[in-house]
Order: structure tokens, then sequence, then C-alpha cells
């Protein structure tokens, strides 16, 4: 009963890990851009740091170590992969859902 019920959870999580991994997109608006604009907007791109270029997988990231060190210290292996598991999907949700994207510092 409880391999059935570790299972059916981590199901679950998995597949509310992989919901907001697959709808990963970008919203840009359609302007007329001159050679200007293309040239500035490839210089941005190329400016942007290793943290704006990567964040959302290194959240993402951060919550699968953070669980699975939390999980570790509770339950061994198997709570590890779990915390993992649940640090990771946690994680996922706050990046891609909750957390606000248009926030400029």
């Amino acid at each position: 009963m409880k391999k059935l019920l570790a299972t059916m959870l981590s199901l679950i999580l998995l597949a509310a890990i992989a919901v907001p991994a697959g709808a990963q997109t970008r919203y840009r608006q359609r302007r007329d851009r001159t050679t200007q604009s293309q040239y500035y907007d490839y210089e941005r791109r190329d400016n942007r740091s290793f943290w704006e270029k990567h964040r959302d997988k290194i959240t993402t990231g951060g919550g699968v170590v953070g669980g699975a060190i939390l999980g570790g210290l509770l339950g061994g292996k198997k709570g590890a992969v779990l915390g993992a598991i649940a640090g990771g999907g946690g994680a996922a949700v706050y990046t891609y859902k909750i957390r606000n994207k248009d926030r400029r510092y």
C-alpha cells in the first residue's frame, strides 16, 4: 500500500512539474523593426548575465537541491528522492506561475 501511495504521489508531482516546463513561451509585441532596432535587440540579448539567461532553471534547480538535502536529512535515500521531487515541483510552481516576471529593479 505504501509503494502504491508513493508511486501515485510521485506521478502527481511529476505531472505538476511537466506542465509548466512544456508551456514555456515568451510573448513579444510585433513592431516595425529597423536595422538599428534589430542591432539593439541583438546587443541586449548578448549583454545579459548568466543569471538573466538561466534564472528559471537556476531557481528550479535550487529547489531540487534544497528538497533533496532536507529530505535526505529527514528520511535517508528515499527521503532525498521524494524531497527532490517535492522541492523541484514547488520551485517550478513558484518560477512559472507565482513569481512576477514583469518586476524591474
